[in-house]
Parts: C-alpha cells; sequence; structure tokens
C-alpha cells in the first residue's frame, strides 16, 4: 500500500486525540500540563497537550501496528528505504543500532578512525572489532577526509571475514567518499554496508549533491533528520535496505531505546518529512545557492579559505556536500576554535563548530539570506581586529592512532587513574575528544603518545570542550592497570 506524501499520519492522530477530549489517568504526570504550570507557560500549551503516552489510537514505537507504522512507511518511499525506524534517541542510537544489527561478539567491522564516538559506543556494547582505515588527510587545511577506495580494498584482503564495512557520508567537514565503489566493493566480499548519514539528510531531497546511501545501495543508513531536515533536536531515522530483516532491527533497536518515544519527536520527524518529500528540492536548492555566496564572499575576504569542490582529489575527497561552509581560519593567525569563541560572545552568532584550524557554519532549512550577511560581515571584522601570525600553530586534526586492543576489552579493562602529562606510552581505556564534532582524539584500547597528549594540552589551550574522560579537566586519564 503507498501513501500520499502529503498526510502525516502521527500529527493527524495527536489532532483527532486532542479532539476527544480525554481525561488522562496514565503518564506523563503532568497531565498535559497542568499539573506543571511553569513548564506548560515556557514550552506552551500546545506543546505539552501533545507530549502524551503510547496507546492504541497512537500506536507503539515498539511495536507499531497503526499510524506509526503508516508513519514509518511514508518515511521509506520518501528516503528510497525498503524500511524506515523512527528513532527518539538521536543518531546517536541509530548508528548503535546499525553496528549491532549487523556485528555480534567478536566480528570485525571495517571503518574509518575519524568516526563519531557513538560507532566506537556501539563496539563497546557489542564486542565487534575495528578494523580501522585511516582517513586522507589534505594537508592544506589539517582536516582527515575520507577513505581511499584502494585503502579499503586493502582492509577486506587483509580481513575477508570481516561483517561490514561503515562509512560517513559526508564528514562533519563535507567530505564525501566514493561511496557507490565501496559500497559495490563490499557487497562483492559479502559484507553489509552500514552509512552514517547525520550531516546528510538533504542528499535524498537535493539536486546536484553527492549520492545518499539508499541510492547507492547500502544495507542500512542513520539520518540526522533534526540536523539539516528541520525536525526536533534527538529526532533521527534509522534506514534499512531489502537486505535487512527489518523485525530483527527493530529487536535490536528496543534492546536500548526507550519505552515511552516522545510524540514531540515523533510528530516533528514526521511533519518534517512531510515537508521535504513535498518541497526539498526547492528548499535544498536555496541551501546550495546562499552556502555557494557565503562561500565566494568570505573568501574575498582574505586570509580566511572557505573550501568547497575545488579540493576534490577523485579519492579521499571524491565529492563534497556544497551545504557545508566549513571555513579555514588558521592563516589569519586564530584557530578555529578561537573564531567560534569570538563569533559567539562578541557578535550572538553560534556556529556549529571550531576545532584547531576551521569553523563551521551549518546552512541548513531555517537559515535567512540577511544572517548570512550578518556572519561575513562580522568575520570580516574579526580578520581586521584580531588577525595574527599562524607561525607556531598547529597544523593538523588527526594522528593516527596507535590500536593495542578492542575497545570493548579495554573500556571494561581493570584501570588505574594516571596524570595526563604522564601516561605516554599507557593504552587508554576511555575517551577523549572535542565536542563538537565528538570525533576521538583517542578511544579505548589505543596508545597514548607524546604527540597526542601535545594535541590535547593545544585543544585545551585554545578552548576546545573537552570530553569523554571521567576526570572532567582532563588532568588525569584512565589507563589499564599494568599494560604495556
Amino acid at each position: 500500500m503507498k501513501l500520499p506524501q502529503q498526510i502525516a499520519p502521527i500529527m493527524e492522530a495527536l489532532q483527532r486525540y486532542k479532539r476527544m477530549r480525554v481525561v488522562p489517568f496514565d503518564v506523563p504526570g503532568h497531565k498535559r500540563g497542568r499539573g506543571n504550570r511553569e513548564l506548560t507557560d515556557f514550552l506552551g500549551e500546545q506543546c505539552m497537550t501533545v507530549d502524551v503516552n503510547s496507546m492504541k489510537p497512537l500506536d507503539n514505537l515498539c511495536h507499531p501496528v497503526s499510524v506509526i507504522r503508516e508513519a514509518e512507511m511514508l518515511a521509506a518511499d520518501a528516503f528510497g528505504a525498503a524500511h524506515a525506524f523512527f528513532m527518539v534517541g538521536g543518531t546517536t542510537s541509530s548508528v548503535q543500532s546499525m553496528v549491532m544489527s549487523v556485528c555480534k561478539r567478536g566480528d570485525k567491522i571495517i571503518m574509518p578512525r575519524n568516526v563519531h564516538r557513538s560507532a566506537i559506543n556501539a563496539l563497546i556494547l557489542s564486542g565487534a572489532v575495528p578494523v580501522y582505515v585511516n582517513p586522507g588527510v589534505n594537508k592544506r587545511l589539517g582536516i582527515p577526509l575520507g577513505m581511499a577506495v584502494a585503502d579499503v580494498e586493502r582492509a577486506i584482503a587483509a580481513n575477508p571475514d570481516a561483517a561490514a564495512v561503515l562509512v560517513n557520508n559526508p564528514t562533519y567537514y563535507g567530505v564525501c567518499s566514493n561511496l557507490q565503489a565501496i559500497c559495490d566493493l563490499a557487497h562483492a566480499h559479502g559484507m553489509k554496508v552500514l552509512v552514517d548519514e547525520a550531516h546528510g539528510t538533504h542528499f535524498y531531497f537535493g539536486d546536484n549533491l553527492p549520492p545518499s546511501g539508499m541510492a547507492v545501495g547500502a544495507d542500512m543508513a542513520a539520518v540526522s533528520m533534526h540536523k539539516s531536515g528541520g525536525s526536533l533536536t534527538q529526532s533521527s531515522f534509522l534506514l534499512t535496505g531489502p537486505s535487512m530483516n527489518p523485525g530483527y532491527v527493530r529487536q535490536i533497536i528496543n534492546l536500548t531505546q526507550t519505552t515511552s518515544g516522545s510524540y514531540l519527536l515523533m510528530s516533528s520527524l514526521d511533519i518534517s518529512r512531510r515537508n521535504l518529500a513535498l518541497n526539498g528540492k526547492e528548499i535544498f536548492a536555496r541551501v546550495c545557492q546562499m552556502s555557494d555566496y557565503a562561500r565566494e564572499e568570505i573568501n574575498k575576504i582574505g586570509g580566511y579559505y572557505a573550501f568547497g569542490r575545488e579540493c576534490m582529489d577523485g579519492d579521499a575527497f571524491y565529492d563534497f556536500d556544497t551545504t557545508k561552509l566549513s571555513v579555514h581560519t588558521r592563516d589569519i593567525g586564530l584557530a578555529g576554535i578561537e573564531v567560534y569563541d569570538i563569533l559567539r560572545d562578541e557578535y550572538d552568532i553560534q556556529i556549529e563548530f571550531g576545532d584547531i584550524g576551521n569553523i563551521l557554519a551549518y546552512i541548513s532549512v531555517g537559515d535567512r539570506q540577511k544572517d548570512l550577511e550578518r556572519l561575513i560581515a562580522a568575520l570580516a571584522e574579526i580578520r581586521r581586529l584580531h588577525a595574527g601570525s599562524p607561525v607556531g600553530m598547529l597544523d593538523h586534526e588527526y594522528i593516527d592512532p596507535l590500536v593495542e586492543l578492542p575497545p570493548q576489552e579495554a573500556f571494561y579493562a581493570d584501570t588505574v587513574s594516571v596524570p595526563t602529562g604522564e601516561s605516554a606510552g599507557q593504552i587508554c581505556s576511555e575517551f577523549v575528544m572535542c565536542y563538537p564534532p565528538g570525533i576521538p582524539i583517542l578511544a579505548p584500547g589505543e596508545r597514548i603518545t607524546r604527540e597526542i597528549l601535545d594535541y590535547i594540552a593545544y585543544a585545551k589551550q585554545k578552548g576546545c570542550f573537552m570530553t569523554g574522560t571521567q576526570d572532567v579537566a582532563i588532568e588525569h586519564i584512565n589507563v589499564i592497570k599494568g599494560a604495556q
């Protein structure tokens, strides 16, 4: 049964339910907002009256048979998938469900090392063993790229028993690997293909953008609708191809996903899917135009480099997401995180992230031309007021890891806390990362080196927000007891 994309079953079911004037003797305890006036005044009555519990008229996320099932069918059709799952634990839960659906304890999975922490967390949960492919590096920008096909081929040849290959599409910076070639290669060797599309929702709806996971025949894809698709924060889709058993995938999802699915999040997915299915091409044509305009104007300022498709090399930088406004800042003598902080503190402009040498302004469905003009003007003034010499600045974002143990084994090993500055040579048992973007500098099971410690110290000095360790100050780090 093919349903029309003009409908939004979850939203419509909530509207019907509100008209029924049901007296609630169920959870949530705020009883449609009446029990918490301050919260209702803050969030609004419209919001609170649809913050409801699962019931027959509204279906059940754990085992959908009516309106949620219809909404899943519509999403699958809109994204060109065999099945779509509504995810209320963010794309973190989507990525973890992907990995756990195809990998059991001891199974190998080939992946780039510049994955989001959620992918490595999935290895800790499942006991799968990573076969890391070090990404290419653009030396001018100092950023990690995608995976070269030849590197993936070597990893497959060395690990023919691997269960799957995971690919970022795109990276945080907008860089794409040759997804079609990697997908074909993995399938030729009997491996599943998982695609982390946390930053690629628009690939399914825009023209002249890199191909999506489902379009190239991937087996699963995790899609952050809340990032570029317009839904509420924490809402996501998990898409599957025809090779996957949707019943089994749902069982995996239900291992960790809440039994109290938020109807605010689910209805936002439903409504946003309808919007993109009906208007996506027009929306993302405008987003691409705005991003291209901003790139051109920023590059006219001088000193900055808003990079784009000219960096494509047919290999690890195979394609580029032109909606990503990634700007290299090191040539004006400022780390990206410094520009990030100045924009927020002095200009009231909040961008997505700043790292050692770059910033990212996320351009999507809700942006306006006048806001872009404000960003461009602020960057020009920052260069005039704050620019210095790049001499002595760190020039790279990625350090090849020395992997000694599988993440699960390292995470659950006996550990000891040591001063971070004295930990060189030890094996790390926890994460260290800058957030955003949440790509680990260190992951459990990796050898700590002096180069990594220098990077951590430099990132802290520049003001990066460091996370992952038990010690929130990152002054101590947990290492495996007795490991050499």
